[in-house]
């Protein structure tokens, strides 16, 4: 019997795990993951063939179960169905969407044959591959574009779509489909009955293990998982009449959780703006534990559902007071409030080579080298996660980059360090300046307080005086502000709605450097059988890969020549299939040799880029790819 623990690392042929794999049952996971993500791979991804047929942008990409086939579908209205080990077109159906197609999913149990579209024209279509150019079912009881499908693995005959008029459809192939009858008893779920009337769902995700959690992401920043056991199917008919809150209790409160980054989350009001940030698309992992959402005009963003809770502002640990107040020595130049310099034989030290990790990162946050400085930091954290100046420094790096949501990162490290040292006075003062710039300045105000109370002799500390003087201004100023913007408060919440997002949870990773601005159907995936690495397209015409550990970009390759929307990793092997702009599917996969055309130099120049990109006016279109508009 063969220990998976004692599996032969060195056995990096994959055609022989293969074989190992069918032998040996039990070293299917070991074998699984070295196929996907092994290093040996990851370092020689690059491109190995361009499929070509598609007269369009392609919108969507899907493989096979087995790993075997790939489906695509674009703008040409073409679904079509690939062989990329023989660089094959097995199938094309020209389907009568007369939009854009958005979605592709392979419902499983059927050997791979019936395929299931959505496009702009409001409609889905199911195909089966096997036997004509006709869809066996047809729907168009959305109201709106249809931009998201998914189906669940123990489902064979039910599938779901994700709509623009709000609304999330649940079908089911075997029962004979008039649209928009009262009979027709279809819909799952109306956002437009608890938001307003423009409320949209712009994806949809069933979890791979309990397929009763449905996932949707809608043009807000609020990921909402529904257990379907406690909804009630209606007619699709009564969704294009809906009043925006009637019908609400329809849905049981604790029916549904919400997620969204603590920094985005405003619940304390029913009376807000708009949002401009929309969630382009949301998965699952394997092992249905984890939720991972790529927000337009934000980053990507990863909740652990098992252990996700609401935002922590402020919540200082328990003070434990000490004689004198010795920290390992942070970057001399970023302190903005003094601490007593500690003698040696006082100061905890940092064992040699996270050491060395932190003067590399202090050096590159002098520089102004921000990401790199955040890179540094995080590896350190990675190798050995209980030093507490590692979190202070990455903070301070945070708040001197100010990309979106950088100052709520920092604010979560400064926790961390205070979790592993409540007598750290930098962390406590960093805190009260992240609670200021978040716009909340009396939590500001009381963090600045607890820290004289617990130090008193920084009472009068330049740096605490200063800030004492910012936060008494700010309280001013926003007060005058929240009066001068109500006239501008456009949208008022249903009690449900609001109680929801009031309890929203908060994310557990955060992957930064891709661009999402120009089109909503922009994916992020997970890529190996654990989750070892994060992928997602980008508006520079890039794909990212991202460590899963440090959430570091470990590398970056050039696959369109304006916009990559999808990035879909195969479900064995090391190999991935890419599209957007561009009339064609590429595929990549471990190449021998060492040259790598695809891949991108000075990453730094292109993410700074990237979110500078972010920052624009989103109505100046000449910062804008209008080439296939598909947002």
């Amino acid at each position: 019997m063969i220990n998976p623990k004692n599996y032969d690392p060195r056995r990096n042929n994959s055609t022989l795990m293969l074989f190992d794999r069918y032998m040996y049952p039990q070293l299917d996971y070991a074998i699984r993951r070295r196929l996907q993500t092994h290093p040996s791979h990851i370092q020689r991804l690059e491109l190995e063939a361009v499929l070509n047929g598609h007269e369009g942008c392609v919108n969507c990409l899907e493989w096979s179960t087995n790993g075997r086939l790939l489906a695509s579908g674009s703008d040409d209205f073409q679904l079509c169905l690939w062989d990329p080990f023989r660089r094959k077109r097995l199938h094309a159906i020209h389907t009568k969407h007369y939009g854009n197609m958005f979605s592709v999913k392979f419902l499983p149990k059927h050997n791979d044959a019936l395929i299931a579209t959505a496009a702009a024209d409001k409609s889905v279509m199911l195909f089966d591959v096997n036997s004509s150019q006709e869809a066996i079912y047809t729907c168009h009881c959305h109201g709106a574009r249809v931009k998201r499908l998914a189906t669940a693995p123990d489902s064979p005959y039910v599938f779901w779509s994700a709509g623009e008029d709000g609304v999330i459809l649940q079908l089911d192939h075997r029962e004979k489909h008039t649209c928009r009858s009262e009979h027709n008893r279809v819909r799952l779920i109306n956002l437009t009955t608890y938001i307003d009337t423009n409320a949209e769902a712009k994806c949809i995700a069933l979890n791979p293990v309990k397929t009763e959690l449905l996932a949707v992401g809608a043009n807000d920043p609020y990921a909402r998982i529904y257990d379907r056991r406690m909804l009630t199917l209606s007619s699709s008919a009564t969704a294009l009449a809906a009043e925006p809150f009637d019908n609400g209790r329809s849905i049981p409160k604790d029916c549904v959780n919400y997620f969204c980054p603590g920094h985005i989350n405003k619940n304390n009001s029913k009376v807000i703006e708009h949002e401009p940030r929309a969630i382009t698309y949301l998965t699952f992992n394997p092992t249905g534990t984890e939720l991972l959402v790529n927000m337009g005009a934000e980053h990507i963003y990863l909740y652990d559902l098992l252990n996700a809770e609401q935002p922590v502002f402020l919540n200082l640990p328990e003070f434990k007071s000490v004689t004198t107040t010795c920290l390992e020595a942070e970057h001399e130049n970023c302190a903005e409030v003094n601490t007593p310099k500690c003698s040696n034989s006082n100061r905890r030290k940092l064992p040699e080579n996270i050491d060395e990790f932190k003067k590399l990162g202090n050096e590159l946050l002098e520089n102004e080298q921000y990401l790199r400085a955040i890179n540094t930091y995080s590896h350190a954290i990675g190798l050995e996660s209980q030093w507490p100046v590692l979190y202070l420094n990455r903070a301070t790096a945070y708040m001197r980059r100010l990309w979106f949501g950088d100052v709520y990162a920092a604010l979560r490290d400064c926790h961390k360090a205070l979790r592993l040292d409540s007598s750290y006075i930098k962390a406590h003062f960093r805190l009260a300046r992240a609670l200021l710039e978040l716009g909340r300045p009396q939590e500001a105000d009381e963090c600045l307080k607890e820290l004289i109370r617990r130090f008193p002799s920084y009472a009068n500390n330049h740096g605490v005086l200063m800030l004492n003087k910012d936060i008494k201004e700010n309280r001013q100023t926003t007060q005058s502000q929240q009066q001068a913007n109500e006239a501008y408060n456009r949208l008022e919440l249903s009690d449900d709605e609001f109680y929801w997002r009031s309890k929203a949870k908060d994310y557990s990773l955060r992957f930064v450097g891709h661009c999402n601005i120009t089109t909503d159907i922009k994916e992020a995936n997970y890529f190996g059988y654990n989750g070892d690495y994060i992928v997602a397209g980008s508006d520079d015409g890039n794909f990212f890969i991202w460590d899963r550990k440090t959430c570091n970009i470990h590398s970056v390759y050039k696959a369109d020549s304006a916009i990559v929307n999808c990035v879909v990793p195969h479900p064995d092997i090391c190999m991935m299939a890419t599209s957007g702009i561009d009339h064609n599917i590429k595929i990549w996969s471990p190449l021998d040799g060492t040259a790598k055309p695809n891949a991108v130099t000075g990453i730094e120049h292109s993410v700074e880029s990237n979110q500078m990109k972010m920052k624009t006016d989103p109505f100046d279109i000449s910062t804008r790819n209008l080439l296939c508009w598909n947002g």
